[in-house]
């Protein structure tokens, strides 16, 4: 059985492969077909329900995922929608094994489920993504109408106008997959029926001789999704936090320009003026008029006033009306809210006020203060603005809600592709052997024979430790030696595992950025290249072992991990940055440093591995003359894993597209490092690079997915 699936594995990969691609052509065939008819639905999950029917799980759930990851390309807010797609997709792998797929009446049940994962989770999800708002289009439109008719919530009458088109969507995606399944050949289905991938179960599984307890497969999909799980759920809180913050300090700038406009308009006469003779002070309508301007242009921005803070009070100097409040008149003397009591001995002897976040019966607010002076120095009064924080948990919750949805999507594909992969390659191979040592007999010598004859054709050549444990069945013996192989070879693929998930990880925040493109692979082998070619032509000899190489080259994806702190419209600006959004964008390296260090923190030590991430990450925009950033480190300062990573980087950069500039040529970009070497650059470390030229073009020129990467260790 394992011999025969060994000898046909190159032709099922590529049928599974060919089983994917079609049921994604479908998916963009019908996305297409309904945008060129102009219809109000979607029909991108005909080829998620026919690969359900035909090719099983690993291919149903594949072609979900990258249906929408691909979409993503032109629309950015479908890969968010992956997650769905990966629900529809099992819940047709369901249906399919209930049969509710093959029987017309229960076709029915099917179409509802599906809109239920799609009207109504998906329309729950498009609430979150765009900050609890269900955007424009038919749906929007039917809603309405569903409101006036129904006297429904904006809400509900959303989520029920999402459910009734999403029907209607279902019908046709499901009746359409039901009528392409039937023009499927009968032998074609038996030959994907019998591929490994379509995770069938084995025959001792079948026979019930396993006990009631976790698989195997249950659990390798755990010892992968759990590590992989806790990572997600730190880099979000990471994110959010990030996010919070970053909104906050956007939300306190804005109200320090609205400030230092009330500010602007005070001077010591006008504030005397105000105080004594209230609305008639000359110049009031004026600053009310231009107050109102800022007000209308800033719609954070709820409240404006000026107060004077004295021990009987707050002497109003100036108060704004709006909608459902009227404003305290100059002159008037009220109490002290609790921001102003909290801080009263600094606003009495009038010292700068912090922002302050407060939540009372005006509402979730931001207070920005700023003192009025006169030009020798003497305090007029407080220029105050409110801003409504509103929105903020608004733009948070979509924020959220993208990220989660987003990991979720990988998490489950990871989840199945680990079950079949641990099905293909374990489970079946040991349940055969398992299968054959419940058989075996020892009562006589014939018995005997005939079990060792069953053994032997058995015929195990899987290549890997199955084998290993075939042979040793096999000889009724083991090796001490075999068991160490056996360990270390498995010790091999956690740490693979451990590469493949950093480097996941690291795709992931490279993701957000639509500039880099294969960026995270080529600089890994970019940054291999050069430190093999040190190592050969004995340069920093004693910092180059072997250890050191593969710390340094595994780590190395790592290296802008902090770009996750950084906005999308800074990242993904089209153009120049301005000198304000590049300081925002320097910061990604010292928030690379600050992550991997809570990395390094929560597992209690320091390793080598993450020490070189942490050097990457913090140091590789430090310039060889001390003119880079963040810390101005110069020469030898630098750590050398950073000065390698520096002219990977900026190399990688100089010959790669941006949305800003085109590539530049080999040719250009080499003289560019060259050129930079004993200023920008280590002169050793460009010196290898130099002279590693051959190999570097060959990566320039490499497609993200050709296999010669992996003679780069990457």
């Amino acid at each position: 059985m394992v011999g025969r699936i060994k000898t046909s594995r190159t032709k099922s990969l590529l049928l599974l492969l060919l089983t994917v691609a079609i049921g994604i052509g479908l998916n963009f065939l019908g996305r297409l077909l309904n945008s060129i008819l102009g219809l109000p639905l979607y029909l991108d999950n005909i080829g998620t329900i026919l690969t359900a029917l035909t090719g099983g799980v690993v291919p149903c759930i594949t072609v979900g995922f990258f249906s929408n990851l691909l979409n993503g390309i032109n629309d950015a807010t479908s890969m968010y929608y992956a997650v769905i797609s990966i629900l529809i997709a099992a819940a047709a792998m369901e249906c399919v094994k209930k049969r509710l797929l093959t029987r017309f009446p229960h076709v029915l049940l099917s179409i509802l489920l599906f809109a239920l994962i799609g009207g109504g989770i998906g329309g729950l999800l498009t609430w979150l993504i765009n900050g609890k708002s269900f955007g424009e289009g038919f749906s929007a439109d039917l809603a309405a109408k569903i409101s006036e008719g129904l006297s429904l919530s904006y809400f509900s009458s959303n989520m029920l106008s999402t459910f009734l088109v999403d029907i209607v969507d279902k019908a046709a995606t499901t009746l359409s997959s039901l009528l392409l399944f039937a023009l499927v050949p009968q032998k074609l289905m038996d030959v994907l029926q019998s591929q490994s991938w379509y995770l069938r179960r084995s025959r001792s599984q079948r026979s019930g001789t396993t006990r009631k307890r976790l698989s195997l497969s249950v659990k390798a999909s755990l010892a992968v999704s759990l590590p992989l799980t806790i990572a997600i759920i730190g880099a979000v809180a990471v994110s959010i936090i990030q996010y919070h913050n970053s909104i906050l300090r956007e939300y306190e700038d804005k109200g320090g320009v609205v400030t230092a406009i009330l500010e602007g308009m005070l001077d010591r006469e006008q504030v005397e003026d105000l105080l004594d003779n209230g609305r008639e002070a000359e110049g009031y309508w004026e600053m009310v008029k231009e107050l109102d301007n800022v007000l209308e242009a800033s719609p954070e921005v709820k409240y404006i006033y000026a107060y004077q803070v004295l021990e009987d009070g707050c002497h109003v100097v100036y108060d704004m009306d709006v909608p459902n409040m009227e404003a305290d008149f100059p002159g008037d003397v009220i109490e002290y809210d609790d921001t102003i009591s909290k801080y009263a001995e600094r606003f009495l002897s009038g010292q700068d006020i912090p922002p302050d976040v407060t939540v009372d019966e005006y509402g979730w607010l931001l207070s920005v203060y700023r003192p009025v002076r006169d030009p020798e120095g003497r305090l007029l009064c407080y220029a105050i603005v409110d801003l409504s924080m509103d929105n903020l948990r608004a733009e948070e919750i979509a924020f959220l809600a993208k990220l989660i949805s987003l990991f979720i999507g990988f998490l489950f594909l990871i989840i199945v592709h680990s079950i079949w992969l641990t099905q293909l390659f374990i489970i079946q191979p040991v349940n055969t052997i398992a299968d054959a040592a419940n058989r075996f007999s020892y009562d006589t010598p014939e018995a005997r024979a005939q079990s060792r004859k069953m053994v032997e054709a058995l015929k195990i050549t899987s290549g890997d430790e199955i084998e290993n444990l075939y042979r040793a069945y096999q000889q009724t013996t083991s090796d001490m030696m075999d068991y160490i192989d056996e360990v270390q070879h498995k010790s091999d693929q956690i740490s693979n595992l451990q590469n493949g998930l950093i480097l996941v990880l690291a795709d992931i925040v490279e993701s957000r950025d639509q500039n880099t493109g294969d960026h995270v692979k080529k600089t890994s082998a970019y940054v291999a290249i050069i430190l093999e070619q040190m190592k050969r032509e004995g340069i920093y000899v004693d910092k180059l072992t072997d250890t050191y190489i593969y710390d340094v080259v595994h780590s190395a994806p790592l290296h802008d991990v902090g770009k996750i702190t950084i906005s999308d419209t800074i990242l993904n600006k089209p153009g120049k940055l301005t000198d304000e959004e590049f300081a925002v964008m320097k910061t990604h390296a010292a928030s690379g440093e600050v992550i991997i260090d809570r990395v390094i923190d929560s597992m209690g030590e320091e390793t080598d591995y993450l020490n070189e991430a942490r050097n990457l990450a913090a140091y590789h925009h430090e310039k060889w003359n001390g003119q880079g950033y963040p810390k101005g480190f110069k020469g030898e300062e630098i750590p050398l894993s950073a000065r390698v990573m520096a002219v990977a980087d900026v190399f990688d950069a100089l010959v790669s597209r941006r949305s800003y500039k085109g590539p530049y040529s080999l040719e250009k970009s080499l003289e560019i490092i060259r050129e930079g070497a004993g200023s920008h650059f280590d002169p050793q470390v460009v010196k290898a690079f130099l002279d590693a030229e051959p190999d570097i073009r060959r990566v320039a020129t490499l497609n993200l997915e050709n296999e010669d990467y992996k003679q780069y260790n990457v």
